[in-house]
Protein backbone atom coordinates (compact mmCIF):
# COMPACT_ATOMS: atom_id res chain seq x y z
CA UNK A 1 0.00 0.00 0.00
CA UNK A 2 2.62 2.46 1.03
CA UNK A 3 4.40 1.60 -2.01
CA UNK A 4 1.56 2.92 -3.96
CA UNK A 5 0.83 5.92 -2.17
CA UNK A 6 4.46 6.70 -2.48
CA UNK A 7 4.75 6.25 -6.45
CA UNK A 8 1.70 7.87 -6.49
CA UNK A 9 2.97 11.44 -4.55
CA UNK A 10 6.66 10.85 -6.89
CA UNK A 11 3.94 10.94 -9.88
CA UNK A 12 2.66 14.11 -8.60
CA UNK A 13 6.14 16.01 -9.17
CA UNK A 14 5.68 15.77 -12.97
CA UNK A 15 1.96 17.06 -12.44
CA UNK A 16 0.91 20.48 -14.33
CA UNK A 17 -0.25 22.22 -10.55
CA UNK A 18 2.65 19.76 -8.81
CA UNK A 19 3.60 22.93 -6.65
CA UNK A 20 -0.26 22.75 -5.59
CA UNK A 21 0.46 18.79 -4.30
CA UNK A 22 3.82 19.89 -3.20
CA UNK A 23 2.23 21.91 -0.87
CA UNK A 24 -0.82 19.69 0.15
CA UNK A 25 1.79 16.90 0.72
CA UNK A 26 4.40 19.50 2.86
CA UNK A 27 0.79 20.11 5.24
CA UNK A 28 -0.58 16.80 5.53
CA UNK A 29 3.16 15.04 6.13
CA UNK A 30 3.73 17.01 9.53
CA UNK A 31 -0.09 15.62 10.54
CA UNK A 32 -1.34 12.39 9.10
CA UNK A 33 0.39 11.52 6.15
CA UNK A 34 2.98 8.93 5.15
CA UNK A 35 4.88 10.20 2.78
CA UNK A 36 7.72 13.37 2.94
CA UNK A 37 7.66 15.68 0.82
CA UNK A 38 11.25 15.04 0.18
CA UNK A 39 9.65 12.64 -2.60
CA UNK A 40 8.44 15.79 -4.80
CA UNK A 41 10.81 18.01 -4.10
CA UNK A 42 14.21 16.69 -5.70
CA UNK A 43 12.58 15.76 -8.51
CA UNK A 44 10.93 19.12 -9.20
CA UNK A 45 14.22 21.20 -8.09
CA UNK A 46 16.22 18.83 -9.73
CA UNK A 47 13.68 19.98 -12.79
CA UNK A 48 13.16 23.33 -12.64
CA UNK A 49 16.59 24.33 -10.72
CA UNK A 50 16.00 28.04 -11.00
CA UNK A 51 12.45 27.34 -8.61
CA UNK A 52 14.29 25.33 -6.03
CA UNK A 53 14.26 27.65 -3.42
CA UNK A 54 10.59 28.53 -4.41
CA UNK A 55 9.26 24.93 -4.10
CA UNK A 56 11.77 24.88 -0.16
CA UNK A 57 9.84 28.11 0.70
CA UNK A 58 6.75 26.37 -0.05
CA UNK A 59 7.60 23.04 1.35
CA UNK A 60 8.53 25.06 4.85
CA UNK A 61 5.37 27.44 5.16
CA UNK A 62 3.04 24.73 4.26
CA UNK A 63 4.76 22.00 6.72
CA UNK A 64 4.65 24.71 9.52
CA UNK A 65 0.74 24.54 8.69
CA UNK A 66 0.92 20.76 9.16
CA UNK A 67 2.39 21.39 12.16
CA UNK A 68 -0.11 23.15 13.55
CA UNK A 69 -2.47 20.77 12.80
CA UNK A 70 -0.68 18.05 14.07
CA UNK A 71 -0.22 19.95 17.06
CA UNK A 72 -3.80 20.20 17.64
CA UNK A 73 -4.43 16.56 17.00
CA UNK A 74 -2.43 15.38 19.81
CA UNK A 75 -3.58 18.18 22.22
CA UNK A 76 -7.83 17.72 21.32
CA UNK A 77 -7.76 14.58 20.31
CA UNK A 78 -5.06 12.55 21.76
CA UNK A 79 -7.08 10.55 24.01
CA UNK A 80 -9.35 9.89 20.97
CA UNK A 81 -7.12 8.27 18.68
CA UNK A 82 -4.68 6.56 21.44
CA UNK A 83 -6.28 3.03 21.43
CA UNK A 84 -5.82 3.16 17.76
CA UNK A 85 -2.41 4.43 17.69
CA UNK A 86 -1.30 1.85 19.96
CA UNK A 87 -2.44 -0.76 17.28
CA UNK A 88 0.40 0.94 14.50
CA UNK A 89 3.92 0.69 14.30
CA UNK A 90 3.75 4.70 15.36
CA UNK A 91 3.59 3.96 19.10
CA UNK A 92 6.48 2.80 19.56
CA UNK A 93 8.00 6.20 18.16
CA UNK A 94 5.41 7.79 19.78
CA UNK A 95 6.53 6.55 22.97
CA UNK A 96 10.36 7.12 22.20
CA UNK A 97 9.39 10.72 20.87
CA UNK A 98 7.64 11.41 24.19
CA UNK A 99 10.66 10.17 26.10
CA UNK A 100 13.06 13.21 24.27
CA UNK A 101 10.23 15.70 24.21
CA UNK A 102 10.03 15.36 27.55
CA UNK A 103 13.45 15.75 28.57
CA UNK A 104 14.75 17.75 26.00
CA UNK A 105 11.66 19.69 25.20
CA UNK A 106 11.89 22.15 21.88
CA UNK A 107 15.36 20.91 21.08
CA UNK A 108 13.93 17.39 20.42
CA UNK A 109 11.35 19.10 18.58
CA UNK A 110 14.13 20.61 16.19
CA UNK A 111 16.32 17.29 15.97
CA UNK A 112 13.34 15.47 15.05
CA UNK A 113 12.91 17.67 11.69
CA UNK A 114 15.74 16.17 10.62
CA UNK A 115 15.76 12.85 11.57
CA UNK A 116 14.38 9.81 9.79
CA UNK A 117 11.38 9.61 11.85
CA UNK A 118 7.77 10.57 10.75
CA UNK A 119 7.56 14.46 11.67
CA UNK A 120 3.84 13.74 12.17
CA UNK A 121 5.21 12.01 15.89
CA UNK A 122 6.89 15.10 17.06
CA UNK A 123 3.97 17.29 16.37
CA UNK A 124 1.41 15.24 17.73
CA UNK A 125 3.82 14.06 20.74
CA UNK A 126 3.94 18.25 21.26
CA UNK A 127 0.14 19.30 21.36
CA UNK A 128 -0.10 15.44 23.74
CA UNK A 129 2.20 17.02 26.47
CA UNK A 130 0.48 20.52 25.85
CA UNK A 131 3.73 22.27 24.79
CA UNK A 132 3.80 25.65 24.74
CA UNK A 133 2.60 26.95 20.68
CA UNK A 134 4.43 29.43 19.49
CA UNK A 135 7.81 28.08 20.70
CA UNK A 136 6.81 25.11 18.85
CA UNK A 137 5.66 26.59 16.46
CA UNK A 138 9.01 28.89 15.32
CA UNK A 139 11.62 25.49 15.72
CA UNK A 140 9.32 23.39 13.86
CA UNK A 141 9.61 25.70 11.20
CA UNK A 142 13.10 26.46 11.69
CA UNK A 143 13.97 22.97 11.80
CA UNK A 144 12.03 21.88 8.63
CA UNK A 145 13.10 25.18 6.86
CA UNK A 146 16.80 24.44 7.27
CA UNK A 147 16.25 20.65 6.36
CA UNK A 148 14.51 21.83 3.01
CA UNK A 149 16.30 24.70 2.15
CA UNK A 150 19.60 22.61 2.42
CA UNK A 151 18.48 20.21 -0.16
CA UNK A 152 17.32 22.64 -2.43
CA UNK A 153 20.39 24.75 -2.53
CA UNK A 154 22.44 21.03 -3.21
CA UNK A 155 20.19 20.57 -5.84
CA UNK A 156 20.05 23.77 -7.55
CA UNK A 157 23.83 24.14 -7.53
CA UNK A 158 25.04 20.37 -7.58
CA UNK A 159 22.40 18.81 -9.77
CA UNK A 160 21.63 15.44 -10.61
CA UNK A 161 25.14 14.02 -9.76
CA UNK A 162 25.25 15.55 -6.42
CA UNK A 163 21.15 14.11 -6.22
CA UNK A 164 22.54 10.81 -6.57
CA UNK A 165 24.63 11.15 -3.91
CA UNK A 166 22.84 12.67 -2.14
CA UNK A 167 20.09 9.59 -2.14
CA UNK A 168 23.00 7.54 -1.04
CA UNK A 169 24.10 9.44 1.95
CA UNK A 170 21.31 11.39 3.27
CA UNK A 171 21.14 9.54 6.25
CA UNK A 172 24.77 10.35 7.23
CA UNK A 173 23.93 13.94 6.31
CA UNK A 174 20.97 13.44 8.50
CA UNK A 175 23.01 12.55 11.54
CA UNK A 176 25.25 15.24 11.04
CA UNK A 177 22.77 17.74 11.70
CA UNK A 178 21.68 16.19 14.61
CA UNK A 179 25.25 16.26 15.96
CA UNK A 180 25.31 19.75 14.71
CA UNK A 181 22.25 20.78 16.66
CA UNK A 182 23.11 18.85 19.87
CA UNK A 183 26.69 19.96 20.21
CA UNK A 184 24.81 23.78 19.17
CA UNK A 185 22.57 23.50 21.99
CA UNK A 186 25.10 21.87 24.44
CA UNK A 187 26.78 25.17 23.92
CA UNK A 188 24.07 27.44 23.90
CA UNK A 189 22.97 25.95 27.40
CA UNK A 190 26.47 26.07 29.23
CA UNK A 191 26.75 29.92 27.50
CA UNK A 192 23.29 30.82 29.28
CA UNK A 193 23.53 29.18 32.72
CA UNK A 194 27.05 29.77 33.24
CA UNK A 195 26.12 33.29 33.14
CA UNK A 196 23.66 32.92 35.97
Amino acid sequence: MFQKLYNKTLGWSRHKHAEKYLSFVSFADSSFFPITPLVMLVPMALAESEKAFRFAFLTTIFSAFGAILGYSIGYFLFEAISPWLQTTHYWNDYLSATIEVEKWGIWAVLIGGFLPIPYKIFTITAGSLNMALLPFLAVSTFGRGTRFFIVAFLLKFGGKKLDDKLNHNINKIGWFGVVAILIGGTLYYFLKYSQS
